[in-house]
């Protein structure tokens, strides 16, 4: 083999161990998305001129891909282990490796097509070759101008409307009036972003508050800050927590905000709360987990009766291999975050992905972020138990909750709500809502929020 053609194998190879590197769990931004399609043709071109064969629109982007998953190996996660045959599995597939394929792969091979000037040796050969090669360039031009549309959101009259950022944290800043009190949003899941909700169902809330809504680390459009090596604690998502507090009061000269949790995103948020109440006018729970090791617990018990009664066999089948959590994988969850809201009669929990508040990657990645910062965070959070963690706090506790949330949360709220010192502790139950108030009365959890705390 040639020098030439030597090269011509190294350039994809060397361009893997980089974007391996760079962009571990794949382009995650737009400017990250526009450069992996422009370099990754200049590497197909190259490569494609080198090897003067047209083996090299196949073999570049092989080649490419078996390094990039050499390189990317100490990186764990959903979106870079094995792929699996589950709902899931499938999705995180086509949406993780899937996009990476449309804004590396799919532009290489283009590029490599351009590249090794070999012509076809029939007339028709030619003819399909640049067919071919003419509608998959146009849909890589395509698919790179939408991924460089960035986020937007609509301003609103004499107030604040504002897209912002924390150092790494994205926070959505809406409200009718900068002078109305400051209330941070924190939502579920780790990786979570509820952006698409707070403007489709809660924007009545900008009329109460300056609504600042955070992207969690490792989600939304704080997707990159999970990082290569996906080091996150409940601490770091605390300290996450109280750095946007800060840039928050300094923002709009406060000294205190109010602070709201929703799920998952309640005990990072009630234990900031409590380590700093000077920095908050009061703590808002609603779906407020209290010890996620007795919450899945139940979970187990009770999906696995659902299953049990409903012939489910092959769901069955799963949860008694696995046994009960907790798991020590994101994976393992799946019979949750499939059949959980089902087994309790709920209805499934809304993404409202189609605002313009969302790039196409933030829609794409939405789930394969998510998983992959609960594969990082969630097992560090079984030890967790607000009993013995917040027994008190020295400010306004205030908490909303469906009458019919899920047992495995209702039942430690319960009891832990119980024994809560508060200078001001109230419960507020929407008898016909469950895990998610906001989202299934957001009128009702509006005026709620607005007399719990008034302007």
């Amino acid at each position: 083999m040639t020098p030439i053609r030597i090269a011509a194998l190294l350039l994809p190879a060397a361009w893997g161990v980089i974007a391996a590197l760079w962009t571990p769990r794949g382009p995650l931004t737009g400017a990250e998305a526009l450069w992996s399609v422009v370099i990754s043709a200049g590497v197909g071109v190259l490569a494609g001129w080198a090897a003067r064969s047209r083996w090299a629109i196949l073999l570049t982007p092989v080649v490419y891909v078996s390094v990039l998953e050499l390189a990317r190996a100490a990186v764990s996660g959903p979106s870079v282990d094995l792929p699996r045959a589950t709902p899931i599995g499938i999705l995180v597939l086509l949406t993780g490796r899937g996009m990476h394929g449309l804004l590396a792969l799919l532009p290489m091979a283009i590029g490599a097509a351009f590249g090794h000037r070999r012509p076809a040796r029939t007339r028709a050969r030619r003819v399909a070759g640049r067919v071919v090669t003419g509608l998959a360039t146009t849909l890589a031009v395509g698919l790179a101008v939408a991924v460089a549309v960035p986020a937007r959101t609509d301003a609103v009259p004499g107030g604040i409307a504002e897209l912002s950022r924390a150092g790494d944290l994205a926070v959505m800043i809406r409200g009718r009036s900068p002078r109305l009190p400051v209330l941070l949003y924190v939502p579920g899941p780790p990786g979570g972003s509820d952006t698409g909700t707070m403007r489709t169902r809660l924007a009545g809330l900008e009329d109460h508050f300056v609504v600042a809504t955070l992207d969690r680390r490792g989600g939304g459009a704080s997707a990159g800050a999970l990082g290569r090596s996906a080091t996150i604690s409940l601490d770091g998502e605390v300290a996450d927590i109280l750095t946007v507090t800060d840039h928050l009061r300094q923002r709009f000269g406060r000294d205190r905000i109010v602070l709201l949790g929703h799920s998952g995103g309640s005990i990072p948020a009630i234990l900031a709360a409590r380590r700093h109440p000077e920095r908050y006018t009061a703590y808002i729970g609603t779906g407020q987990a209290v010890n996620l090791r007795d919450s899945d617990r139940m979970f187990y018990t009770d999906v696995l009766a659902w299953a049990r009664a409903g012939g489910r066999t092959g769901l069955v089948e799963q949860l008694e291999r696995q046994g009960p959590p907790p798991w020590p994988r994101a994976y393992d969850y799946e019979p949750f975050l499939l059949y959980a809201t089902q087994a309790y009669g709920l209805p499934a929990p809304p993404f409202d992905l189609g605002v313009e508040e969302y790039t196409l990657l933030q829609k794409a990645h939405f789930m394969t972020t998510m998983l992959d910062t609960w594969d990082a965070l969630y097992p560090r959070l079984q030890d967790v138990d607000l009993h013995r963690d917040v027994p008190d706090l020295l400010i306004p506790a205030y908490f909303v909750q469906g009458g019919r949330e899920m047992r495995g949360l209702a039942v430690p709220f319960a009891s832990w709500y119980a024994a809560l010192r508060s200078p001001d502790k109230r419960l507020v139950t929407f008898p016909e809502a469950g895990h998610r108030p906001m989202a299934e009365e957001p009128g009702h959890f509006i005026e709620t929020l607005a007399a719990l705390v008034p302007a």
